[in-house]
């Protein structure tokens, strides 16, 4: 199955549903990727350019759709005592180049036993879990998360 058209969560009709696909947050922005649904039907993902697949978008194929999901892999949850104290660890975080999906009070990271040192240090705290990581796209982004140094003379 070849999706026709990505469309971006709460853009597309839940009830033609027909299927789903796991995807890991390094696997989620492909210009082309063969995937195997829930239901173990493979579905390729070839589009002219990169796309960015998030938690909830739907993959039009045929009447119906297949829903992304993020899978859940091996992330930190990063909470601090007060909001000042959280938004400096985010600072931090940033200054890494580091991923981040906001969660109101928690940052969720990839785990990263040496950030998780740093943010302990820096008083915040951290718990292991494993979740869908469906990071912030970025100020740069484009529709993506990444930013190039030779895009740099393009910005507006």
């Amino acid at each position: 199955m070849r999706p026709a058209q990505v469309f971006p969560a709460g853009a597309w009709d839940v009830a033609k549903e027909i299927d789903q696909v796991l995807i890991d947050y390094d696997r989620r922005f492909r210009r082309r990727i063969l995937l195997t649904t829930v239901s173990g039907r493979e579905i390729l993902i070839d589009q002219p350019q990169a796309v960015r697949l998030r938690e909830g978008d739907g993959l039009a194929v045929g009447d119906g759709f297949i829903r992304v999901r993020a899978k859940p892999e091996p992330c930190m949850e990063i909470h601090a005592h007060d909001e000042g104290e959280l938004v400096r660890i985010a600072w931090h975080l940033g200054n890494r180049h580091l991923p981040v999906q906001l969660l109101g009070e928690r940052i969720r990271i990839r785990a990263d036993h040496v950030i998780g040192d740093m943010v302990e240090g820096l008083g915040g705290h951290v718990d292991l879990v494993d979740a869908p990581f469906d990071p912030e796209a970025g100020a740069y982004a484009g529709g993506h998360q990444h930013h190039h140094d030779d895009d740099d003379d393009h910005r507006h």
